[in-house]
């Protein structure tokens, strides 16, 4: 009987070694289970987590809207602000339940200096997807664009929250820490 169990040990430490090991399909995971990794991730392992999430964040479900999305995002590459804002206009009115839409408009409206509508499209794409971190983070250089430091850090902290590897929230919270908490004594 003891021979039996030692041969056992070593066989069920390689299947569970070969178990942790394997490489996990990210595509295969739902949402939440994405934002739990991602929380705990390393900053190689959060860039394909962030990849990822942004391929469900972007899927409206109809082929339709997600080509509205594209032209959206299309137009702003090209800072065609006004194009882009049709584009996702059209996408808004259509999907209003689809976050991205939201979130994307609410960046054409930002970069056509159109600021009250940028605002509230990022409240409407947080009410629909609070875990964009993205569009917290958006909020957050609203804030700070009209000089709103604690405003701006609270955003950013939320943000950290759920993606701590985001490298743009982390400087942005350096850049602010010293005026939101003072310098040590």
């Amino acid at each position: 009987m003891a021979a039996i169990s030692l041969s056992v040990i070593p066989s069920l430490s390689s299947v569970v070694a070969a178990q942790t090991a394997a490489p996990v399909n990210l595509s295969s995971l739902g949402e939440d289970a994405l934002l739990e990794r991602l929380r705990d991730a390393d900053p190689n392992d959060a860039a394909a987590l962030e990849r990822e999430l942004q391929a469900v964040w972007s899927s409206s479900g109809s082929p339709s809207m997600d080509l509205l999305l594209r032209r959206g995002r299309d137009a702003m590459e090209r800072q065609d602000w006004a194009a882009a804002i049709e584009h996702l206009t059209a996408l808004t009115d259509h999907a209003p339940q689809f976050a991205e839409g939201w979130s994307e408009r609410a960046r054409a409206f930002f970069n056509a200096e159109r600021y009250g509508p940028a605002v509230a499209d990022l409240e409407q794409a947080l009410a629909l997807n609070p875990n964009d971190y993205n569009a917290i983070f958006a909020l957050g250089q609203v804030f700070e664009f009209f000089g709103d430091a604690k405003r701006a850090y609270a955003a950013y902290e939320r943000a950290k929250a759920i993606h701590p590897n985001h490298e743009e929230v982390t400087k942005a919270m350096d850049r602010l820490s010293v005026e939101v908490e003072g310098r040590a004594l």
